[in-house]
């Protein structure tokens, strides 16, 4: 038997379930006293198990899966397992962005990933900030912030992107690196927390050029 990941209309979801609008609008949540958040959490987890038990033997029907999963993926994305999702709804990768294995993405809302992105091993994205006082952390509340990755971007392995976070284009963070605040576009940032240490330039040399074209 054929395994489909359950269809979600975004709109439909967040227009009937006030914990997906919240979820979305990086309102005040309670997710484990959600109706609806833990379910679709299962679901996206249940897929990425499936995709991750059967890429080796049936990667076409692991890729199948995975769009299934992730709608917004675009055209030539590549990815290894394993991969590990709280949604795929809200979860955008633009075109021939690869991501490599144990990709960890915590927590929901809107998440882009640009085009052409180099994604390394072990790579987490998370978007869930608890209640800092300590009774309502009690209670369960968070509110989850949006994550933007432009175009073009290297996530070296072991990189943390933190909630809220802003990676402009053609920006290369080091292995290891925890982002907590907006990086800029064209540089070279490293460290905990995340700080530019350089700029990205445009191409090589010539003679960097001649060496890799033989």
């Amino acid at each position: 038997m054929t395994f489909h990941v359950p269809e979600h209309d975004l709109e439909a979801l967040k227009r009937d379930h006030p914990d997906v609008a919240a979820l979305f609008a990086d309102d005040w949540l309670q997710y484990r006293k959600s109706d609806i958040l833990p379910e679709l959490t299962r679901e996206a987890q249940a897929a990425c198990d499936r995709i991750n038990r059967i890429y080796f033997d049936d990667t076409a029907e692991a890729e199948r899966l995975f769009r299934e999963l992730v709608p917004a993926a675009g055209e030539g994305v590549d990815f290894r397992p394993p991969i590990r999702l709280d949604y795929g709804l809200g979860l955008r990768i633009g075109d021939r962005t690869f991501i490599n294995m144990d990709f960890l993405v915590v927590g929901g809302g809107p998440i882009s990933i640009g085009s052409d992105c180099l994604i390394g091993p072990r790579v987490s994205i998370y978007t869930p900030n608890h209640a800092i006082p300590a009774k309502p952390r009690l209670e369960g509340w968070q509110h989850n912030e949006d994550v933007t990755i432009g175009n073009n971007v290297w996530l070296g392995g072991n990189v943390v992107v933190c909630p809220g976070v802003t990676i402009g284009d053609d920006t290369i963070i080091g292995a290891g690196s925890v982002v907590t605040h907006d990086i800029p576009a064209n540089t070279i940032a490293v460290g905990n927390p995340c700080h530019v240490i350089g700029e990205v330039p445009e191409d090589w040399t010539p003679e960097e050029r001649a060496a890799a074209e033989g």
